[in-house]
């Protein structure tokens, strides 16, 4: 290849991004060489930079950023034959090992060696050119663009979870957290049948743009308002009980008016982390068969993802407020992190060829 410039996001710890020139790297057989174009900001990107960490998981040497992405394949392995030069892709970040019992039968990403962009310490894509395996880069329809197929990564999360809760037509959801993912739920849960969908969130902008994506309701939660309080006007709002609840916080509160409102027989599904700990009132929820359900990133999702927005069925394009070159990433990500401006999806493009 004649190219050489191949700038990178690297973090060296908190609060220490910086871009540097790191070698095209060269793909295995089973692999695609990609020219990236659209990488967007996730918050565990940007949780990496402020706290170093998430859980378990700790920069602890250089990690390039970024795993929300699409590119242009460049470069074929001698054994792909799914893909060739010139194609478009999404590319799911997580690959898993392909032979313990979890990735046989289908559930990968709970797969003990999954290797996952921008989580250490396995390299991220935010660079001009990364390699990838080629039966996790998902081809773009010719009417779904790059800044769309980046948005694949976070609505898959939201379709996985609509699929753990078993969201079907004629069902009365409740989602809580307006930030990106709960409005890829939102998104997700429409298309898929809800009925009437609720969410709530703490600032007024993030409850307009769920409006204009399909909220039935919204829900702006105030400082002084109680569990009570907040389970009351879901209920008036709703004029009845959510047979589905899909929390997007991890906040403890949230977790537990989601407990305490959900209808008897329904579903709580948990989307968001928060702490590792948390007292919830479970034996209310256990004697009126409540099912408490976790969800982890995503599984055989992306196919659905993509065909979402190729048949019209979900618009992401609204989520994307703000765009940067890759020259600016540490403008895109004091963006991110500081809420200036109100950001909900910050995209950066990674070829000098973007125009906006």
């Amino acid at each position: 290849m004649a190219a050489k410039d191949n700038l990178t996001a690297v973090l060296y710890g908190i609060n220490d991004m910086r871009l540097e020139q790191r070698p095209i790297p060269v793909p295995k057989d089973n692999q695609v060489l990609l020219k990236m174009e659209s990488v967007g900001i996730c918050g565990s990107d940007i949780h990496y930079l402020v706290n170093g960490r998430i859980g378990p998981f700790v920069v602890e040497k250089p990690m390039i950023i970024g795993h929300e992405a699409s590119g242009t394949v460049v470069l074929c392995g001698k054994n792909v034959t799914s893909l060739k030069p010139g194609d478009r892709v999404a590319i799911e970040p997580g690959v898993g090992c392909r032979i313990c019992s979890f990735c046989k039968s289908g559930d990968y990403h709970l797969c003990p060696e999954m290797v996952f962009c921008a989580t250490p310490p396995v390299d991220g894509n935010l660079s001009r050119y990364y390699v990838h395996d080629a039966d996790f880069c998902f081809k773009l329809p010719d009417n779904v663009s790059l800044d769309e197929g980046a948005l694949m990564e976070p609505l898959s999360v939201g379709v996985h979870a609509c699929k753990r809760a078993n969201v079907r037509f004629g069902d009365v959801v409740l989602i809580l957290g307006a930030g990106p993912i709960g409005l890829v739920t939102l998104l997700a849960a429409k298309a898929m049948g809800a009925t009437k969908a609720l969410i709530t969130d703490v600032v007024d902008i993030r409850l307009a743009k769920a409006k204009e994506l399909g909220a039935d309701y919204t829900l702006k939660i105030e400082k002084n308002m109680t569990e009570e309080d907040i389970v009351k006007k879901i209920k008036a709002l709703l004029g009845e009980e959510p047979n589905i609840s899909l929390d997007c916080t991890g906040a403890e509160q949230c977790v537990r008016v989601a407990v305490q409102v959900t209808k008897s027989g329904g579903v709580v599904t948990l989307i968001g982390l928060g702490a590792f700990e948390m007292k919830l009132p479970l034996t209310g929820a256990l004697i009126r068969e409540v099912d408490i359900r976790g969800v982890f990133r995503y599984n055989n999702d992306y196919p659905t993802a993509i065909e979402m927005v190729r048949s019209g069925k979900i618009n992401v394009k609204a989520l994307i407020t703000h765009h940067y070159k890759i020259e600016d990433t540490l403008k895109a990500f004091h963006t991110s992190k500081t809420g200036e401006g109100n950001p909900i999806k910050v995209m950066i493009h990674a070829n000098p060829e973007w125009k906006k």
